[in-house]
């Protein structure tokens, strides 16, 4: 590791290789590191984009780890996201440095439910938007004492509508969104997205193992998209070994 590298991280940050080609992520473990949802999310709109996209928004991107991630599975020339904590937002933005991306990665520190005025000059424009917003609603499920935590996992600041209201926004007619979530919201995700012209094309169930039910479920949307879901082959995360399933590496490969 160079000086560079060195001089890029404080005494509670790590920097971890992420798997994808050289790329690195700078994190801090007392706030939030990101987990196998993230990944599955960029190899799934990866994977079942209809159209090779040129332009990319993640919502909710933390340390943006996402947008690392989809600038080595496409070619998209512009890739934006979007975080409301400034702390993350910073180091989302050391982090397309410390990868050589910044003509690539770029980020917004602001609220999601603000998109008018921080999304205005990509209205309508944008070919696809990720988002690994947070699971729980306000006040639901267990909160950490850590503000960074709960803001990522509860719906303190922007909600689940928000961002489908703010996608909605970015995306050019025929754009596409893939978001990952738990299946305890899938009626509020469908609901939500029609209500936005969000029109869910297709739905693929996670499971920890082939013998638990399904604890995270990843879907794409096209706006103005007809009315017609696929439901895809489940996706497994361990084996019985407790080992990866070959589902799950082949999301880290090319």
């Amino acid at each position: 590791m160079n000086l560079q590298k060195i001089e890029a991280v404080s005494r509670d940050e790590r920097i971890d290789e992420i798997g994808f080609g050289d790329l690195k992520l700078i994190q801090k473990p007392s706030d939030f590191c990101y987990g196998v949802d993230s990944v599955i999310l960029s190899d799934f709109a990866a994977r079942c984009c209809k159209r090779k996209p040129a332009n990319i928004v993640d919502l909710g991107t933390g340390t943006g780890v996402i947008p690392l991630i989809m600038s080595h599975k496409t070619d998209a020339s512009e890739i934006i996201g979007v975080e409301i904590q400034e702390e993350s937002y910073r180091r989302a933005v050391r982090n397309a440095k410390l990868n050589h991306l910044e003509e690539r990665v770029s980020f917004i520190c602001s609220d999601v439910k603000d998109f008018s005025l921080w999304g205005e000059g990509c209205k309508g424009s944008i070919d696809m938007v990720v988002s690994n917003p947070p699971y729980f609603l306000s006040g639901g499920g267990i909160q950490n004492h850590k503000e960074p935590k709960t803001i990522a996992r509860h719906e303190t600041t922007a909600d689940l509508n928000d961002f489908m209201r703010c996608a909605a926004y970015l995306l050019k007619p025929g754009g596409e969104l893939f978001m990952v979530h738990r299946p305890s919201r899938l009626v509020d995700i469908c609901s939500y997205a029609r209500d936005n012209k969000l029109e869910p094309k297709e739905m693929c169930f996670v499971s920890p193992n082939k013998d638990a039910i399904p604890n995270i479920v990843l879907v794409h949307f096209v706006k103005h998209g007809g009315k017609e879901l696929k439901l895809l082959p489940p996706l497994f995360v361990y084996d019985e070994q407790g080992n990866y399933t070959q589902q799950l590496l082949a999301a880290y490969r090319d």
